[in-house]
């Protein structure tokens, strides 16, 4: 159960939602994930829970600001991160068990513009093209894996003073989906079902190793780590395969 003082930091010191007062049951896994995972929420705690593996509850935002939250004591069971580098830090602050940690996926950025005009990186340079809508590097690893595809194809400089930043994958889709930007490239895992979503190469340079740990502290660790070890499971591969992330070998 959450204490007062506690929650009431978590809402005022985060922009993303963090766990209200009482709403932890006992045998309820919180789960902070990141916002590319947000079409996997229902579909893994249903899969979780068919399997006799418990409740599991979702807390979804940028990866870089769920690990300030974990950082600063926020009650979380498990992280799924959108990268490995949060997560390790984690580890090296003594927040994650390392020996819970894994790789578990590997996340594909997308494109997509309302009416599925803009098909290639290329086209975003147009006149017409007021406003790109990228998660923001700094929090976000999709947004720093986006604008360093943009700059390994020579795009960047040209792109730049047109982006607009989301805080999260999620937001930046709403800024296109709003016509509050012409086009968005964000996570694959949020557009593979949206008309007119084209899938963009791998960067070389830059993988989007998604990565995920136990909380240490955590009431529920074993719980924990079954939901891990479910996540890696073949029926867990088949839910991120069939949302558009490549299953960890």
């Amino acid at each position: 159960m959450l204490s007062t003082s506690l929650t009431a930091f978590l809402l005022l010191s985060f922009p993303v939602p963090a766990p209200a007062q009482n709403s932890q049951q006992d045998n309820e896994l919180l789960v902070a994930a990141a916002a590319d995972l947000a079409p996997l929420e229902a579909p893994l705690a249903q899969a979780f829970a068919r399997v006799g593996g418990g409740k599991v509850r979702f807390v979804l935002g940028a990866s870089g600001l769920l690990t300030r939250q974990i950082e600063q004591g926020a009650p979380y069971d498990v992280f799924l991160s959108a990268n490995e580098e949060f997560v390790a830090e984690l580890v090296r602050s003594g927040k994650l068990l390392p020996g819970s940690v894994r790789v578990y996926a590997h996340g594909r950025l997308g494109l997509w513009s309302p009416g599925g005009a803009l098909r290639t990186l290329p086209d975003l340079l147009a006149p017409r093209v007021l406003h790109v809508a990228l998660p923001n590097p700094t929090h976000a690893p999709y947004g720093a894996a986006a604008r360093q595809l943009l700059r390994s194809d020579g795009l960047w400089s040209g792109l730049e003073p047109k982006v607009v930043y989301g805080q999260n994958v999620r937001q930046a889709l709403q800024y296109a989906e709003s016509g509050n930007a012409e086009a968005v490239i964000t996570a694959w895992s949020l557009l593979l079902r949206l008309p007119g979503a084209v899938l963009l190469p791998d960067s070389a340079h830059a993988p989007i190793r998604q990565a995920a740990g136990v909380v240490r502290g955590s009431p529920h660790e074993r719980a924990a780590r079954r939901f891990l070890d479910f996540l890696t499971s073949e029926a867990g591969r088949r839910i991120l395969a069939d949302h558009g992330l490549t299953p960890a070998q």
